[in-house]
């Protein structure tokens, strides 16, 4: 029971930011807590990639806020599911694979 508050707690970590380490160091061998690890990755890439969109004027500009609104959304989702002890990919960017 307790290394599954835990991994529940990792999992729902893992949206949050850079967050998603504690999670890879604590608990890499966790398939669910690997899973919502992977997903926090690719929201911080894509984090990374409205950043540097905002670097053009104007329409960069715009579109970062679309996508960082974007991204809010998504990890609100992968919070609930994690809260709820699902694993259900994030529209969009749910299919990339970083961690095997």
């Amino acid at each position: 029971m307790f290394m599954e508050n835990n991994n529940k707690l990792y999992n729902i970590l893992a949206y949050v930011g850079i967050l998603w380490l504690v999670g890879l160091i604590a608990a890499k061998d966790e398939p669910d807590v690997k899973f919502h690890v992977n997903q926090g990755i690719v929201l911080t890439i894509a984090g990374f990639v409205a950043g540097i969109l905002n670097i053009i004027p104007i329409l960069g500009q715009i579109l970062c806020l679309v996508i960082c609104l974007v991204l809010f959304v998504f990890a609100i989702m992968g919070i609930v599911n994690a809260a709820k002890g699902e694993q259900k990919e994030l529209p969009l960017i749910g299919k990339i694979k970083i961690l095997k």
